[in-house]
């Protein structure tokens, strides 16, 4: 749809609007993503932000338009201390979203950023499917509503300004937090609230500023919680002093959904140390304690016998050739054309964020009160109120910062085990899982199974066919409440409809390779599955990047002129020359040495990667040095995408070298960071570049952006290091370990 000009303000109609007055002197707005945006001189309303049904292409855009009849409950407070307060309906889980919300907050106020607070929200069940953090999509669905709310917070200062110093509004100026004269006079904001909270008031036109006086929307800004993140000031979900919530663990049965028996020696353990209460609960036996020490100690002395779990006899042989069985066919046969075929497997990889799964809850006969990372909240309260058995307004649940998540927390297994946990003690439990249990126990990225096929002829691709088989993903979580989480649970359109519905709105070739087709078939195995970043496009999408090198050396030609020759856009084109360039592409390298690249095309932006590896020893190969760039169209702060970016890659030197969860008789073998290897410090290269590309446009997703591309780029490295192709990923994955006891 067409944007305003560039050149010229956004106005936004006032009926637009809901202004209210929560106890004066507070000044509170709430804005409306489908607000009538009006450019000076037209008739005719536009919706930048929002997509036409026909135009939905991408999950992104789907999320937004789900979001959009709640989207006016955005609510943004001025105080008289003139500090402004934003209650953001997503969730921190370390992505810099409180940051970059901050940043637009500030722009469109004229505020310092550090008088900008962003809390956030509760679980709002008015709210429906506008508070799930997850798709590349808050920042896409909130550029429009935070920026609104902060421009008509600065309308109605200006408002009651002008009618203080008795100077037209057009004549007043907005800075540092204060209304200014033209003759030196000014008023702070805090000072106004009460005049601009009055509803009475006429505020005349509200105006987004142009991007072109942006200034510190484009800024590259540190973090807003850095200090007490790097101090330990941070308040993370243990860190919370909840009256009477004591520490509380659980024993975890040997497989992957077990359940308990019996216990043996229950009256011995209640006897231990410390010890304060002992319950059965779905999931296992919990304990609570007064040290999360005693806790730990009591648990691990119990003594259970356990029914069998769901995927006992599994193990990843089993798994491996049920995936390769449920591969769809190719729908080409070679015939008389030339033709690659390609085939790749990925193991089972766990999220690992450094904080483990935990929550508080503190049930009580008529209330319950929940405080865990939460990245869908409102599912989360309506599932605990109906397994503990109490009216979904008699639940409050608290989203709390969390340190990691990587999709892991868009599931609330904590939050709804200490729901249980708790009514079942009759008290209120601090719930922490171990290392052991987040890896054994926690949700993990589905293993894979890839079939590519690619025809060409003549210096062209024909045809290029994907054929995904994935152990089944969870997405019980729905749009985040209950009617779309429920609809997953369905056993004939459920979690199968999702599925598709992600998989065709995110993975998609960049390239014009004739007749493309990507086809998903899942197995619906019961293990504890989710989303992990980037979803089905890593595999996926760094898969297709191996074969696109693979297509360029059949047909003679350089990797990234092959790449220029057939992507879409000059978006993607500009970003691998960037890289190209900056990467010194095709320069000679000492032998074991190489380079490799990628391209990636998803939510509304696009980015290359570059990488350079030292794989002398193709048994520990090391990423020496990466250039990256990316274009997500309107980056909010740069230096918060480049950490985004900088994530992926590390990611994906984790995931595509070493990092990986081996099924062993139903339960992963790895508990441990000292087990699951991820990448460390060492295993990371010094010479990293990222460039963000010039602003344009509306903001892309960035947050799963840069994994796919550099997944890709790392293999393709290693094939040119090593002369090896490798088809399974890790490349170097051995059980290299003594695992800890079931």
């Amino acid at each position: 749809m067409a944007s305003p000009p560039q050149s010229e303000p956004t106005r936004i109609g006032r009926r637009g609007f809901l202004t209210f007055l929560v106890a004066a002197p507070v000044l509170t707005v709430a804005a409306d993503l489908a607000t009538e945006a009006v450019a000076p001189g037209t008739a005719n309303a536009v919706v930048p932000t929002l997509p036409a049904p026909a135009d939905l292409t991408d999950l992104g855009d789907i999320l937004i338009l789900a979001g959009t009849p709640t989207a006016n409950m955005l609510v943004l407070q001025v105080e008289r201390d003139n500090r402004v307060h934003l209650q953001l309906p997503r969730a921190e889980v370390g992505q810099g979203l409180t940051t970059a919300t901050a940043m637009l907050v500030a722009e469109e106020l004229d505020v310092p950023l550090d008088q900008v607070v962003v809390t956030l929200s509760d679980a709002r069940t008015e709210l429906l499917f506008n508070q799930l953090t997850g798709g590349s999509n808050s920042i896409r669905s909130l550029y429009t509503p935070v920026r609104t709310a902060a421009a008509t917070a600065r309308a109605r200062v200006v408002a009651a300004a002008s009618e203080r110093f008795g100077v037209p509004a057009a004549k007043l100026v907005t800075r540092g937090g204060a209304v200014h004269t033209a003759d030196g006079r000014s008023a702070g904001y805090g000072e106004l609230t009460a005049a601009a909270a009055r509803s009475t008031l006429a505020i005349g036109e509200v105006r987004l500023k142009p991007e072109a006086q942006h200034n510190v929307v484009g800024t590259p800004t540190s973090r807003v919680d850095a200090r007490a993140m790097v101090t330990g000031q941070q308040r993370y979900t243990l860190d919370l002093d909840v009256p009477g919530a004591m520490p509380t663990m659980v024993r975890r049965p040997p497989t992957i959904n077990g359940t308990v028996r019996a216990i043996t020696n229950e009256a011995a353990v209640r006897a231990m140390p410390g010890v304060l209460a002992l319950a059965v609960v779905p999931t296992g036996v919990a304990v609570t304690a007064e040290t999360f020490g005693q806790a730990l100690d009591a648990k691990n002395a119990l003594q259970v016998t356990w029914n069998g779990g769901t995927v006992d006899n599994l193990s990843d042989v089993d798994i491996r050739k049920q995936l390769h069985a449920a591969a769809l066919p190719f729908v080409v046969p070679p015939l008389l054309t030339q033709y690659v075929d390609a085939e790749f497997d990925f193991a089972f990889v766990s999220h690992a964020p450094m904080e483990t799964n935990s929550a508080i809850a503190d049930v009580r006969g008529d209330s319950a009160e929940i405080w865990a990372g939460l990245k869908s909240p409102i599912v989360a309260k309506q599932t605990i109120a109906q397994a503990i058995g109490l009216p979904v307004d008699k639940v409050t649940v608290h989203v709390v910062q969390g340190g990691g998540s990587f999709g892991r927390r868009l599931f609330f297994d904590a939050a709804l085990e200490a729901a249980q946990i708790s009514k079942a003690m009759k008290r209120p439990v601090k719930l922490m899982w171990s290392r052991i249990d987040d890896m054994r126990h926690g949700r993990a990225r589905a293993a894979s199974h890839h079939k590519i096929r690619a025809t060409f002829a003549l210096g062209q691709v024909l045809t290029f066919e994907h054929r995904v088989a994935s152990v089944e993903t969870d997405f019980r979580h729905g749009l985040g409440e209950i009617l779309t989480a429920t609809a997953a649970h369905l056993p004939v359109a459920g979690n199968l409809s999702f599925a598709q519905t992600v998989f065709l709105t995110t993975v998609k070739s960049p390239y014009n390779f004739g007749v493309t087709t990507q086809l998903l078939n899942e197995v619906p195995l019961q293990m504890h599955t989710g989303s992990f970043r980037s979803v089905y496009s890593a595999n996926t999408r760094g898969a297709e990047e191996m074969v696109v090198d693979l297509l360029a050396a059949k047909l003679g030609k350089d990797p990234v002129a092959f790449r220029r020759e057939f992507l879409k856009t000059d978006r993607q084109r500009a970003v691998l020359d960037k890289v190209a360039s900056a990467g010194n592409w095709g320069r000679a390298m000492p032998k074991g040495f190489a380079q490799g690249v990628a391209v990636h095309d998803e939510y509304k932006s696009c980015t290359a990667c570059l990488v350079e590896i030292d794989a002398r020893d193709p048994k520990a190969p090391r990423v020496v040095r990466a250039v990256i760039a990316a274009d997500v169209g309107r980056p909010i702060n740069p230096r918060g995408l480049q950490a985004q970016l900088l994530g992926g890659l590390t990611d994906a030197i984790s995931t595509t070298l070493r990092a990986g969860l081996h099924i062993d008789k139903g339960l992963p073998l790895e508990g441990s960071y000292s087990q699951f290897h991820y990448a460390r410090q060492k295993d990371t290269p010094t010479d990293v570049q990222i460039f963000v590309m010039p602003a344009n446009g509306e903001p892309g997703g960035a947050g799963e952006l840069g994994l796919p591309a550099a997944v890709g780029a790392i293999a393709n490295a290693y094939t040119r290091a090593t002369g090896t192709r490798p088809t399974s990923f890790p490349i170097n994955f051995p059980v290299d370990f003594d695992p800890f006891p079931r």
